[in-house]
């Protein structure tokens, strides 16, 4: 266990990024999401997409369902497009983002 309360390896990067839940003083809790890195066009901001299975009654099925998140990537955290991540929920970072990543699986 380490500052945040869960079993993930702490970034060997320094930074001073006051979002950032490893070297900074804010909170993470809440849901804990896996998700692939789709887009990072913005400032420490990278988009992923979450897949989920929605059961439909009516036809006794499942469909395909996918949900988008915008989420901080602090400095100390290197990611590509494609990379799977990690995310935990934090208290709202700005109008569209309130998950941090918290480790890179692959």
């Amino acid at each position: 266990m380490n500052k945040i309360g869960l079993n993930v390896k702490i970034p060997e990067k320094e930074c001073t990024d006051k979002h950032c839940p490893f070297h900074n003083p804010i909170s993470v809790r809440g849901r804990i999401l896996t998700g692939t890195v789709i887009r990072e066009p913005l400032h420490k901001t990278v988009t992923i997409e979450i897949p989920r299975l929605n059961y439909l009654y009516k036809y006794e099925r499942y469909e395909k369902r996918i949900s988008r998140l915008k989420v901080h990537k602090p400095d100390c955290i290197d990611v590509k497009i494609g990379d799977q991540v990690r995310v935990m929920e934090a208290k709202p970072i700005s109008k569209t983002k309130n998950f941090i990543i918290i480790e890179v699986l692959k």
